[in-house]
């Protein structure tokens, strides 16, 4: 409301009214501070005690506002420029609201007084004017603005109320306040009225432009009591595909040829080389054919090709090793992480044309992801012909449908020496004599002529050996000292001369004791042998009598042929032996004999599935050049190790890798060039038998119980027959994969126990640690493990495995069951 708009009169109503014995509000026109015709209300009634003069506007709409300011423009007259004007003048008025929700008030209604009339303020006049000013035309206009609040009805009237002044309401204008629809951190904020307190702050939520995205938090800004936008909390960005433009109120999709991949108040950009965009608003750049990403290439890098290939490859051969030498690809594809890989091809000349080549084939630094532009290439097979092609890829190479480019090189080895012989075995023993078995070194390179074995004793120096030649890969030694420890070599003859000595080997004769004591053990045997040969040869004799009678008319040659075929049978050279690998002077040397070195690029760990006593056990992948990728447990020796546990943890290795049999569990190889160092066996799905029958209690029939005995007696059979003792044979030892075959695990571990080892299975007995309730009495009480002690062992699982998983001996203690 303004009444300064008005063109008629106001109209508003006045106490007391008109025609009453005493002077009251009246409308006049008049004049503003610019001489403007306006209607107003004047009082002057300053000679009169008790006045109570009231002035009521026309009902007043609240229109949603909850707070209510009034301006008033009034002019007052100076008490003191009145001659003889009594002490009841005033120079002040009061102002009050009354709230309702219809217009029902009459000249009586609401009562002309301060309640129901709510008090808004007394107001009073910065200046007053005087007679002087009247005469002089000079206008003292007061300007008060006053506001009142929470206001909830429809709508309201004003008073005004004069008590004894002389003055003039020149203007009201009646007004809330609110905040303007704004365009602000790329949201849209609403007309927001102001709250209902001066110190209010009204929260509103922005929407954010078209094409724009809340970041962080939800987007407000406060309107305060005087209709200022203020508190911006949060903002919207343009989405990616987008560009603020226009002081940031509109989001515009990104044009022809630029792109924005991320959502911000950055520009778009303009598409990498070798890229292009299919449409507008484009997030990312579509690589152009032939070109490529990787996943981890960030969208502003230019899509780039495979490289092209190596050049100017030089070859150099040394016998059977060979030197590759190359130079950078002209062009790299455009990018800088191009590597190399050597592909090995040997090309007998047979009709299968050319082949992969084996594993024995070393290459040094690696055969794969080469960084450096050369390679050492070993362990080549004598006077053959091979093809390397030297391949050039970068990080797109595997995203190109194209094989990557390489340069090729054919050469031919030149006749060499064999290589050294791997690995040799003990086979019998006695006081004076040793007898040795080795195998073919893995590249005769030629036909072997003989060996040459050099012997010495240990306590004497090398210079003091003896050689043997032998023309078989076996010999016997004699003349040696009851009780000594010897070392031995091999090494292989060709007509290119001898080949490197083997790995020193040590070996013990028998001392005079354990002679008579194994003569006097194998006695019964000898005897029982003896007898079943004396009924075997009459068996035969019996046979061929009654063959040569039945068969007496058949031609000779007939019975002769049958007769050589049954006696020209091969004879079995023995059973391998186990090799300790603590005999060796150097354990190092142990697991370079029985366990294949195995590169860290071609082992990939996936997840952590266990925890053994050196380190963690994980599941993983192996992938072999030249091989599918196959699925292995990863045994890890943890960081900070002594030196004794890594010999510790790699004897298990020297030990696992003696022996192939289907329920021992297989060696794949070891990591002990690089950190951290790894053995790694095939991988066993259902892992330890104890917990594997636990959780499928009463799963299975017997005769799948019986057939997991049969698997574990095969394989301790096996291990017996090589004179290896388990000495740790349980459930919790056995590892069963997803057919449900049983293979012995865990070798060596029992005899490495740390003696702070906080492990309940394991209990203290003679300085040492075992596990009580799977050990035969002899064992814990002697100390002394035998392949008996393993039978009481097996005796021990066989109940764990009827009993799917029961501890055995239940809640007896170790100190208990070690008694009884």
């Amino acid at each position: 409301m303004d009444s300064t708009t008005a063109t008629a009169e106001l109209g508003w109503t006045i106490y007391p009214a008109l025609g009453a014995p005493k002077q009251h509000w009246e409308e006049v026109s008049g004049y503003d501070e610019n001489m403007n015709t306006i209607r107003t209300y004047q009082v002057c009634n300053v000679f009169d005690n008790n006045q109570n003069n009231w002035v009521r506007t026309k009902y007043i709409r609240r229109r949603g506002a909850q707070r209510i300011h009034v301006e008033i423009k009034f002019s007052v007259r100076d008490c003191s420029s009145i001659p003889s004007v009594p002490g009841s003048c005033k120079e002040t008025f009061n102002l009050y609201y009354y709230e309702t929700d219809s217009d029902t008030a009459n000249k009586v209604s609401p009562a002309w007084m301060e309640n129901p009339w709510i008090k808004v303020d007394t107001i009073a006049a910065d200046e007053s004017f005087s007679q002087v000013d009247l005469g002089s035309r000079v206008m003292k206009i007061n300007r008060e603005v006053r506001s009142f609040g929470p206001v909830s009805r429809q709508g309201f009237y004003l008073a005004f109320q004069d008590y004894g002044s002389c003055m003039s309401l020149i203007a009201v204008r009646v007004f809330y306040r609110k905040c303007p629809r704004v365009v602000e951190n790329g949201a849209v904020f609403p007309e927001t009225l102001s709250g209902a307190e001066s110190t209010s702050l009204v929260a509103a939520r922005g929407v954010c432009v078209p094409n724009g995205e809340e970041v962080d938090v939800p987007i407000k800004l406060y309107c305060n009591g005087d209709g200022e936008w203020m508190v911006p909390i949060g903002r919207c960005m343009c989405k990616a595909g987008h560009e603020a433009v226009e002081n940031g109120t509109v989001c515009r999709a990104c044009g022809s040829g630029f792109f924005k991949p991320s959502q911000g108040d950055h520009q778009c950009l303009q598409c990498p080389i070798n890229s292009r965009i299919t449409n507008e608003g484009a997030t990312n750049c579509v690589c152009r054919n032939g070109y490529y990403r990787t996943d981890s290439d960030p969208p502003l890098m230019p899509c780039t090709t495979i490289p092209s290939a190596p050049q100017s490859v030089i070859s150099i051969v040394n016998e059977t090793s060979l030197r590759l030498e190359w130079s950078a690809p002209r062009d790299g594809g455009g990018r800088e992480d191009v590597v190399y890989n050597i592909i090995c091809k040997s090309c007998g000349g047979g009709r299968g044309g050319c082949t992969r080549c084996g594993d024995n084939v070393q290459f040094v630094p690696r055969q794969l992801g080469l960084t450096e532009t050369r390679v050492h290439i070993s362990d080549l097979l004598a006077h053959t012909q091979y093809t390397f092609e030297i391949q050039a890829v970068n990080g797109v190479s595997d995203q190109s449908p194209y094989s990557p480019q390489y340069s090729s090189v054919k050469i031919t080895t030149n006749q060499a020496a064999p290589s050294a012989v791997s690995i040799m075995h003990q086979v019998s023993r006695t006081p004076d004599s040793i007898t040795l078995s080795w195998s073919q070194p893995d590249q005769p390179n030629g036909l072997i002529l003989d060996y040459e074995l050099q012997y010495y004793e240990k306590s004497m120096a090398e210079w003091n050996s003896s050689v043997v030649r032998s023309q078989t890969n076996t010999a016997v030694i004699r003349g040696l000292k009851p009780g000594a420890i010897y070392v031995f070599q091999v090494r292989a003859r060709t007509v290119a001369g001898f080949g490197r000595f083997s790995g020193k080997m040590f070996f013990q004769t028998m001392t005079e004791e354990e002679y008579k004591s194994s003569f006097q053990e194998k006695l019964p045997l000898i005897i029982g042998s003896a007898a079943a040969g004396m009924v075997f040869i009459i068996a035969v004799v019996v046979f061929v009598i009654v063959c040569n009678r039945r068969s007496s008319e058949r031609p000779e040659s007939e019975f002769t042929d049958k007769l050589q075929h049954y006696t020209s049978g091969h004879m079995s050279p023995g059973m391998k032996i186990y090799i300790d690998p603590f005999t060796y002077e150097d354990p190092n040397e142990a697991v370079r004999e029985f366990a294949k070195e195995i590169d860290t690029s071609c082992v990939k760990i996936e997840q952590v599935i266990g925890a053994g006593e050196f380190g963690e056990v994980c599941s993983g992948n192996l992938r072999l050049p030249g091989k599918r990728e196959i699925l292995v447990a990863i045994k890890t020796l943890k960081v900070g190790y002594t030196e004794r546990q890594r010999r510790d943890f790699l004897s298990e290795a020297s030990i696992m890798g003696q022996f192939d049999h289907p329920n021992i569990i297989h060696l794949e190889g070891v990591v002990t060039k690089s950190a951290p160092v790894m053995i790694i066996t095939e991988f066993m799905e259902n892992g330890s038998l104890d917990s594997f029958l636990r959780q499928n209690d009463g799963q299975f029939t017997v005769i799948q119980l019986v057939g997991m005995l049969r698997g574990i007696a095969a394989g301790m059979k096996y291990l017996n027959d090589m004179n290896y003792v388990h000495r740790d044979l349980a459930a919790r030892n056995i590892l069963v994969n997803s057919n449900l075959v049983c293979k012995v695990s865990d070798f060596g571990l029992s005899r490495f126990l740390e003696d702070d080892t906080s492990d309940p299975t394991y209990t203290s007995a003679l300085g040492g640690k075992i596990p009580i309730r799977w050990t035969a009495p002899e064992a814990i009480q002697y100390r002394k493990f035998t392949s008996s002690s393993d039978g009481w062992s097996y005796g021990i699982v066989m109940w764990e495995v009827m009993s799917y998983g029961e501890r055995p001996y239940w809640d007896m203690s170790n100190q208990d069951v070690s008694i009884q």
